[in-house]
């Protein structure tokens, strides 16, 4: 039987080990606070995170690295992306030389700009084709639920990818691989500053023609700064890309949405942040694709306006305004 290690204890990782439980694996969650862990394992639920989804007595739940990794064949970073990088440290003298390594952290980290992948190569030192990146429109709330899901699995390595495909396929979590890694990170970061701006939309009550431009306007920049980078700029058209796009942007579940609205109708970021018990991964992605742009020299307009409205204080209308107001040009995505 096979073990899995899922490092994360939030709705991703506990939608993730119902999954692969009802798949007859071995699943460990850790959750990292002691109390929390102990109150989950004795609870089997998170109700502030997946309510009335309960945890099967069978997943393991601790609060001990060392504990939750042994033996385990798979290695899932289910983690809100500014805390990977310190799990990965942990981890350290830990690792065993077998595990695949498979990040579902969707982000890019502000200080070094590096991708999740990236991080986990630079401080495990583990070979990228132990390495994997599963990603796509996948809200939680409905894979916990088993609403039919699909989405990929990119490694470098060929092999790798079909390992973790095989790995996740049910029937109602369709895998796709694809070798694209950089590309598929992007596209599952960056779309998240775009679900920002549309859910400053919905909270100034404008319509959906101004969504329908932001969605495709937004995916030209990912698309942009992606092949910049070295992406494939097909990997954007894919599920990583306007995929998990169309659906961050729409949901009702999506917290990079949740926080936009609010923004748009006149409440100040650090108190939306404050009251939330989820991670918008958007807020932090917006100051990592902005120093990313200039660093590549890649004009992003939604994402500079996107910048100036949550660290500078800019008004959403006047943001819109000034991204409405841009001088005439023609149509082109390079």
């Amino acid at each position: 039987m096979r073990g899995v290690a899922i490092l994360g204890a939030g709705s991703w990782g506990l939608a993730l080990s119902l999954l692969l439980n009802h798949k007859g694996l071995h699943v460990g969650v850790w959750e990292s606070d002691p109390n929390a862990s102990a109150l989950l394992a004795k609870e089997r639920e998170r109700a502030e995170k997946l309510p009335g989804v309960k945890i099967p007595p069978e997943v393991e739940i601790n609060s001990s690295l060392k504990k939750i990794i042994e033996g385990k064949e798979y290695i899932v970073f289910a983690l809100p992306s500014h805390c990977l990088r310190d799990v990965a440290r942990k981890l350290k003298g830990l690792l065993p030389p077998g595990p695949i390594l498979i990040s579902g952290t969707k982000g890019i980290e502000n200080e070094s700009l590096m991708t999740m992948s990236q991080i986990l190569e630079d401080e495990l030192r583990v070979p990228s084709k132990r390495i994997a990146v599963l990603s796509g429109p996948s809200h939680a709330e409905e894979v916990a639920r088993g609403i039919p899901t699909t989405v990929v699995s990119a490694s470098q390595s060929l092999a790798t990818a079909q390992k973790v495909q095989e790995l996740f396929f049910t029937p109602n979590f369709r895998v796709y691989t694809n070798p694209d890694v950089l590309g598929v990170e992007l596209g599952g970061a960056l779309k998240n500053i775009i679900a920002i701006a549309t859910g400053i939309c919905d909270g100034l009550g404008l319509g959906d023609n101004t969504k329908g431009a932001l969605l495709t306007r937004g995916l030209a920049e990912m698309v942009r700064l992606g092949k910049r980078m070295g992406a494939n700029p097909v990997t954007f058209s894919g599920l990583s890309g306007v995929g998990d796009l169309i659906t961050t942007c729409t949901s009702r579940f999506s917290r990079n949405r949740f926080v936009g609205e609010k923004i748009g109708k006149g409440e100040k970021l650090n108190e939306i942040l404050g009251e939330m018990t989820m991670v918008a991964e958007g807020v932090k992605t917006t100051g990592s694709a902005y120093n990313l742009s200039h660093k590549y020299g890649v004009e992003m307009p939604i994402t500079e306006q996107m910048y100036e409205v949550l660290f500078k204080g800019k008004e959403p209308k006047v943001a819109l305004l000034e991204l409405m107001s841009r001088e005439p040009k023609a149509e082109i995505w390079d």
